[in-house]
Order: structure tokens, then C-alpha cells, then sequence
């Protein structure tokens, strides 16, 4: 049976594009670029710099009580709630959900943040969110309905760490001057070595399977100062899902995230100074590593419009919102006509200042 090979970049662990024309390997994420023999050659699946450690000490063993759990029977979420509050309706699929009797193995978080944004915000929130787009159907701001809200804790893991380590380049500077004959081009090759320290704190993965990572990181960011000491209390009125990716299944994807902040600000550091820099290697350990477990709010919402349902979804403590908005073909058209006539006009006027 053959294997799907997939390799990672030697710099901050991302996944690597092939490139026919350059017949190499490039990094969208640090900009690296690496020929196969590199790429082949580089251990970069062992990240024995990277050992966390006995991160996830902080994590508490004690059980979450005084909940109840509802399942639903068609997508498979489960969530959580106070004794007081009735969930009837999954917040995922929209179908009903119903109470599980027996529930073992929940967490209790290590902390939470609540919900800042108050519901009765998120009709104003919406409406703002439409307003600039000039290619809504006519009458969506002011005719779409809210048909469903549903705040929901999202769970997440926070990791800490503290990165050291050195990165090299391959730069390049470039000179030119001319004299009464000819134009001359310098170009001086140089190899860069950077080196420093950069410490990250609350760097979040959410734990749920039904919560699509791009989705999740565009409601970034979260105030973290913001976090309280879990309390029941702050999930009456709501639910809370319960996380099915535990912190060693996310740990990968922050050390990617990780990696990936490391690159940057080491690249960024010397950019400057040269015309080409190109990431060569790096070597880069962590230590002082933990996580913790939280609750981060939510709110999703359903909208109707000429027998159309929309998705969006609202941070609950920021009112930062995304989701998609429909386009109205005629209005398209229009514009694009609009703009083709303007840039047509313009050239048409340059060519005229021409002649």
C-alpha cells in the first residue's frame, strides 16, 4: 500500500508547498525555502527540543459537579450546563439533544471567561457587521431576521512556554552605481545568525472536534486577563461544550503556532538590513512549559432571508463577528462594470495626455 509523505518545514515545523517553477520546497508561514536534499536530510518529525515535558500539571483532576450533560443523537455533541438551565436544541446541527443520566469524566476548568457581550447587543452587532458590504441583496440589513442565538462555552487549552534559540539565513545586499560607460551590480552573499529568547503566554488551541480551527481563529483575539476562577454560576443561561481533544492531541498544533511565532519575530528582526533573506536553519528549545483548560463564550446565530438561513458566529466577550454574507448577482455585475468603465476611462485619459 503506498504512504501519503507530507514534510514540514525545518524552521517552524508547517506544513511544506512544492513548487514546480522553482523546483523547491517554500514555507507560507516563515518564507523558508529548501531544495529536496534539505528537506530529506532535515530530522524535522523529532522535536526533542521540543519535549514539553510534565506540561499539563496544572490541568485539574478534580470533577466537574453540579452539571448536567445533554447529548444529541445526530451529530454527536455533548454539552454541558448548571442544573437550572434547560438546553433543548444542539447548538451545532440545531436538532434536539437530550439529558444524559449518567456522566463521568468531565474536567473542571481552570478558568473561564465570560460572557461580556449581552444578547440583546447582538442585533445591533449584526446589523453593523452588513453595513459596508455594497454587494448585500437589497433589503438584507433591514429584513433578515435572527431566527436562533446560542451562547456556548467553547473549550480551549492555553499552553505556556519560554523559546530560546538561534536561527540562520542566507541574505544578500545589493549595490549598484554607474559610471560614463557602464552600470555596475554588487550583490555580497552573507550568512545571518540570529539568536534570542521569546516567552508565550495563553497560547490558545480550542478541544472541541465540531469547532472548525479557521472559524476558532478569527474570532481571535480573546483579553486573557479576563479569565476568572471557574464558577458554576457562569453557566446558567448557557452551555458549555465538553472538549473530545485532549491537550496531548492539541499540543501539536501549538507547537506549530509556536514555531511559527518564533520564525517571525527572528525574521523580522533582521529583515531590515538586507535585500534577500532566505531561513536556512534553526534550532530552538522550549522549556518552562504548562497548560491550562478554559471556557472561552461564544454566541451563534441564525438569520433568515428570502427563505435563506445564514450562520454567524460572535465572540462573546469582544463582539468581534464573522460568518459569510450572501451576494446579490445584479449588484456584481454592476460593480464590476462600474469598475472595468472606470479603469477604461482612466487609461483612456492617460493615453490622450500621452499624445
Amino acid at each position: 500500500m503506498s504512504e501519503l509523505v507530507s514534510f514540514k518545514c525545518p524552521n517552524c515545523g508547517s506544513p511544506l508547498m512544492y513548487s514546480a517553477e522553482k523546483r523547491r520546497f517554500t514555507c507560507e508561514y516563515c518564507g523558508g525555502d529548501f531544495d529536496f536534499e534539505t528537506v530529506q536530510n532535515a530530522d524535522v518529525n523529532a522535536d526533542a527540543e521540543f519535549d514539553w515535558g510534565d506540561y499539563k500539571e496544572n490541568v485539574s483532576g478534580e470533577s466537574l459537579e453540579g452539571t448536567v450533560s445533554y447529548v444529541c443523537r445526530s451529530c454527536g455533541a455533548e454539552v454541558v450546563t448548571d442544573a437550572t438551565t434547560a438546553a433543548s436544541l444542539c447548538p451545532y446541527c440545531g436538532n434536539a439533544i437530550v439529558m444524559e443520566e449518567n456522566v463521568s469524566g468531565l474536567i473542571k476548568p481552570n478558568g473561564i471567561i465570560p460572557f461580556r457581550v449581552d444578547k440583546k447587543q447582538l442585533k445591533e452587532i449584526v446589523a453593523n457587521y452588513c453595513k459596508g458590504h455594497k454587494l448585500l441583496p437589497k433589503n438584507f440589513i433591514t429584513d433578515q431576521k435572527i431566527e436562533k442565538i446560542q451562547g456556548l462555552y467553547v473549550p480551549f487549552w492555553l499552553y505556556d512556554c519560554h523559546a530560546d534559540g538561534t536561527m540562520g539565513f542566507n541574505g544578500t545586499r545589493v549595490r549598484a552605481w554607474s559610471d560614463a560607460r557602464y552600470n555596475y551590480t554588487e550583490t555580497s552573499f552573507y550568512y545571518v545568525e540570529c539568536e534570542g529568547e521569546v516567552g508565550f503566554s495563553k497560547v490558545p488551541v480550542d478541544g472541541s472536534m465540531r469547532m472548525g480551527d479557521p472559524l476558532m481563529d478569527s474570532l481571535e483575539p480573546f483579553d486573557f486577563s479576563d479569565i476568572q476562577d471557574f464558577a458554576y454560576g457562569y453557566l446558567s443561561g448557557f452551555v458549555a461544550d465538553r472538549f473530545d481533544q485532549d491537550a496531548d492531541y492539541c499540543l501539536p498544533r501549538a507547537t506549530s503556532r509556536i514555531k511559527s511565532s518564533v520564525a517571525t519575530t527572528f525574521t523580522s528582526a533582521v529583515r531590515g538590513y538586507y535585500a534577500t533573506l532566505t531561513p536556512s536553519r534553526s534550532n530552538i528549545a522550549l522549556d518552562h512549559t504548562q497548560v491550562n483548560y478554559v471556557l472561552l463564550p461564544v454566541y451563534f446565530i441564525t438569520t433568515s432571508f428570502n427563505g435563506q438561513k445564514y450562520e454567524y458566529a460572535v465572540n462573546g466577550q469582544t463582539g468581534k463577528m464573522v460568518g459569510e454574507l450572501p451576494v446579490d448577482s445584479r449588484r456584481s455585475t454592476r460593480y464590476m462594470l462600474g469598475i472595468g468603465a472606470a479603469v477604461f476611462a482612466a487609461a483612456l485619459a492617460f493615453a490622450t495626455f500621452i499624445l
